[in-house]
């Protein structure tokens, strides 16, 4: 089966965009170019760990409310919250309403302060497991990798929750750690450059 479709100017886009409209404008502007920011790779680690379970088009749809429901992800706000909180939350139609996923990312937050902590930042430690380019099997063929199974291994010794191997994979993907493009999708490129000129953050 062909990797991909035709996108709204015709040109290809990777073929999971065919699940809904909605995702091209995702797919061309944030799916696999690389992100350096502390909050915004918080709040993908925490939607990542929502969608278990559950399809992305759910989540996306709902991320403005989760946004909203989490302060921005700011994690030093979620931080403080309270089990008043997390049963303020489970009354929010906004959001996915799961206990679990709730308090884990009330966990999530505190564990990501001592994480900066000690590594300086979220960017540099995520970063820190970034593939090398020759251990990438083709783009799309895998759900994990010996660098999400590595990374998600790290995060639960360090206390996180709902950061399995898939799960951080995806992040992975979406972060631009890796560029999963489809081969001959017309974003492959312009994600590849934007990781070409990205700078590491350093540890």
């Amino acid at each position: 089966m062909d990797a991909t479709i035709p996108g709204p100017d015709g040109r290809p886009r990777c073929r999971w965009c065919a699940a809904a409209p909605e995702f091209f404008a995702y797919h061309d502007a944030e799916w696999g170019f690389p992100v350096g920011d502390d909050r915004r790779l918080f709040e993908k680690l925490c939607l990542e760990g929502f969608q278990s379970g559950l399809s992305w088009r759910t989540i996306l749809a709902k991320r403005e409310n989760f946004r909203a429901a989490f302060h921005g992800f700011d994690m030093d706000r979620i931080a403080a919250f309270t089990d008043d909180d997390v049963a303020r939350l489970l009354t929010d139609a906004g959001i996915v309403r799961h206990r679990g996923k709730i308090a884990a990312v009330v966990n999530n937050a505190r564990r990501a302060q001592e994480l900066v902590r000690q590594e300086g930042s979220l960017a540099a430690y995520v970063w820190s497991f970034e593939p090398s380019p020759a251990d990438l099997p083709p783009p799309q063929t895998v759900s994990t990798s010996a660098a999400s199974v590595a990374l998600s291994k790290d995060l639960k010794k360090r206390g996180w929750a709902f950061v399995g191997p898939t799960t951080v994979y995806a992040f992975m993907q979406a972060m631009g750690l890796v560029n999963d493009h489809a081969e001959g999708c017309a974003i492959r490129a312009e994600a590849e450059r934007a990781r070409a000129t990205f700078i590491r953050p350093q540890r």
